[in-house]
């Protein structure tokens, strides 16, 4: 799938380098999926003529959207700081089952996630962690087919800020409010998620980091970034009568 794929550059300068990580590829090699060969860290440092570099923060496999790198240690050590202290703004893009009250907070604690292979020597019985996400509803659609045992089915479009960084956080919190994010196999509801693939084709979790916004680490100016959706995303908005939202 990634083969001879060409990751798409948002942003870079001296010391900060932002890409568009596309659905189904890891951020770096991981144990949880030791037979991936191709992962952004990777195929991003032989885009730069083998630069290293330095990913600040995660995305979820499934999950596409900005994603930001620094070329230098010292760079990932003041980024990462920012990370820490909550003073970057990111702003994600999800379609969910249901219709979304306009706008909320979703303030549930996590218990943090542990993998069998490469957690297994953490500690297990960690207390939940808090958690919180913003939402907005941004749009809503109704379809004229049951899904389930309701005679139609509604979805939105909703904003997501995320105010935490927990793992999996946003999934995991839309799950927890009965609006689960569609194409989901993890959090989601099945029944949807075998929906939109036979209806509109959708093999993928409809989840998008749409922009971040950070203090640059050495200007110290607010700077956005932002990353457009894939094919998948537009068809879908185009399907469901969404035009206007395509960024």
């Amino acid at each position: 799938m990634f083969a001879n794929y060409e990751l798409e550059i948002l942003y870079q300068d001296d010391y900060l380098v932002v890409i568009n990580k596309p659905s189904g590829l890891l951020v770096h090699k991981s144990m949880i999926d030791r037979h991936e060969i191709y992962y952004a860290m990777k195929m991003l440092r032989d885009q730069l003529g083998g630069k290293w570099v330095y990913p600040i923060h995660r995305l979820d496999k499934p999950t596409s959207g900005v994603l930001l790198f620094a070329l230098e240690s010292e760079t990932a050590r003041i980024m990462n700081e920012q990370f820490k202290t909550h003073t970057i703004q990111k702003r994600y893009l999800a379609v969910v089952r249901g219709y979304v009250d306009h706008e909320g907070v979703v303030d549930h604690a996590l218990k943090e996630k542990l993998d069998k292979i490469s957690d297994k020597d953490a500690k297990q019985d960690k207390e939940p962690q808090e958690a919180q996400t913003l939402y907005k509803r941004v749009a809503t659609v109704e379809i004229d087919k049951a899904v389930g045992r309701y005679e139609k089915t509604r979805y939105s479009l909703v904003e997501l800020f995320p105010r935490t960084g927990r793992k999996h956080q946003l999934r995991r919190h839309m799950k927890h409010i009965s609006h689960h994010i569609l194409g989901d196999t993890k959090y989601g509801r099945g029944e949807h998620n075998k929906f939109i693939r036979a209806e509109y084709d959708v093999q993928r979790l409809l989840l998008h980091c749409a922009s971040l916004e950070i203090r640059h680490p050495y200007s110290d100016k607010r700077v956005e970034f932002k990353a457009r959706l894939d094919t998948t995303f537009v068809k879908l908005f185009n399907e469901f009568g969404w035009q206007d939202k395509i960024e």
